[in-house]
């Protein structure tokens, strides 16, 4: 899952992983959160998702996005004109009053990119990448972000040897290992089984999605 790939999925409109609406869980367990209005929120490897406008109607919202297809198809597709400038490490950004995107490789991110973000949301990061990339997209994490930040993150959990990924299936035991430090809690969880992933569907025995709140310490 090079950036190649990613690339390619955006220029051919393979958005299976794209969602038609806000995710769920995501509306379900926000308001419980109570994060202060304050709050700075970071999305990694974000799209085009829906989920940065609605986040972005109660904080400040930064994301990293590696196709250029997707920052400029969000911002049209929800009628906003971000002023675009370049940035360090190859990096373009593209920004509203709310909602900025920083457009390049997600692990040469600048750490002035997520300068005030106390708050990560990922939704389809981690299971878009194989189990190498995970290693060092949660390294890449723990190196930008420092002691007290938190993460909401929607995992699948699926037999691996019954479908190849993305998404691929990410256990709480791999989180404890990729997060060794870290207090990893169960939110919510949901039975995909026979119904897919996203615009997916998955001819598995068993899928499901479960939400973690994962505190870095």
């Amino acid at each position: 899952m090079d950036a190649e790939f990613w690339l390619a999925c955006w220029q051919n409109d393979h958005l299976g992983f794209q969602l038609d609406d806000v995710h769920p869980m995501l509306q379900e367990l926000l308001p419980q959160l109570a994060l202060p209005t304050a709050t700075k929120v970071f999305v990694p490897l974000c799209g085009k998702s829906l989920d940065l406008a609605f986040l972005a109607k109660s904080y400040s919202v930064v994301g990293a996005e590696l196709s250029d297809i997707a920052c400029r198809d969000f911002f049209a597709q929800h009628q906003l004109e971000p002023s675009v400038s370049e940035a360090t490490n190859n990096f373009r950004c593209y920004q509203t009053e709310q909602i900025t995107i920083w457009n390049g490789d997600f692990f040469n991110l600048p750490k002035q990119a997520i300068t005030e973000c106390q708050f990560i949301y990922d939704r389809a990061a981690l299971v878009a990448l194989p189990e190498a990339m995970r290693l060092q997209y949660a390294a890449k994490l723990l190196t930008l972000f420092k002691a007290g930040t938190k993460m909401l993150l929607i995992s699948v959990d699926y037999p691996q040897d019954e479908k190849v990924g993305p998404p691929f299936s990410v256990s709480k035991l791999e989180l404890e290992a990729l997060f060794p430090s870290a207090s990893i809690k169960e939110l919510a969880v949901q039975d995909l089984t026979a119904k897919g992933f996203a615009k997916r569907k998955f001819s598995v025995s068993k899928l499901i999605e479960t939400a973690y709140l994962i505190s870095f310490n």
